[in-house]
């Protein structure tokens, strides 16, 4: 049986390999050739525990349970991560265990990858901004994994903690070589406030306007750069 380490996971799995994967995961999933999910999760003193359980058919069919402990305070209180725990694989005929390994790092880039398969077949095809809310390391793999399927050129990466979402802005920016925007939730909060005044305004001096193409062109704009600047939008 394989025991792999976090370090052992990313070495083996790239983000792109586990784009494909989940990608794939979905289709079966859809043309019934898996089993599962279950889940079942309980309360652990500062946080929580939580079982996921779901296999794949074919040629040869697997099963993977995944145990993860998710205590939020873990890193202020104690310098740990706030995720630990483990994924077993097993072959789903005979269920002898294949592998353990080390579950952040492959909760990380599965989180990652099914973003990634949304965005590419959700997305509009010319989308060029992204925004990141929450700027710890998940965020990190979700920008990475926007900039695997669409052709990004610039993203805003939001924080409550101002200093947090610089460093973030700065890694990345290094790493993916385009414009990163830094801003706390609070400064976007502001900013939505405002478009969404200038937004109403316009509604109310548009609004006894005949329809048009160029009204309709107009408003089409109008919403493109009210979402830009939403902490909750995904992709503009």
């Amino acid at each position: 049986m394989l025991v792999l380490s976090r370090r052992d996971v990313l070495e083996l799995l790239p983000l792109s390999d586990c784009i494909a994967a989940v990608e794939r995961a979905f289709r079966l999933h859809a043309e019934q050739q898996t089993f599962g999910p279950g889940v079942l999760g309980v309360s652990a003193g500062a946080g929580s525990v939580h079982v996921k359980v779901a296999g794949l058919r074919g040629e040869r069919s697997y099963v993977a349970a995944k145990v993860n402990a998710n205590f939020p305070d873990n890193p202020r209180r104690h310098g740990l991560p706030t995720i630990q725990g483990t994924v077993m694989l097993a072959d789903a005929e005979t269920g002898r265990p294949l592998a353990v390994m080390e579950s952040a790092s492959v909760t990380a880039l599965r989180t990652g990858a099914a973003t990634a398969v949304a965005a590419k077949f959700l997305a509009r095809r010319d989308a060029r901004t992204a925004t990141i809310v929450g700027c710890g390391a998940q965020g990190e793999t979700q920008l990475a994994a926007l900039a695997a399927v669409l052709p990004l050129q610039r993203a805003w990466v939001l924080d409550s903690d101002h200093a947090r979402a610089e460093a973030f802005a700065a890694r990345a920016a290094t790493d993916l070589a385009w414009r990163l925007s830094a801003r706390t939730i609070a400064e976007s909060k502001s900013s939505s406030r405002r478009w969404s005044r200038r937004r109403r305004s316009w509604w109310m001096s548009s609004s006894s306007a005949p329809r048009s193409a160029s009204c309709s062109t107009r408003s089409r704009r109008a919403c493109s750069r009210v979402k830009a600047c939403t902490p909750s939008s995904a992709t503009s």
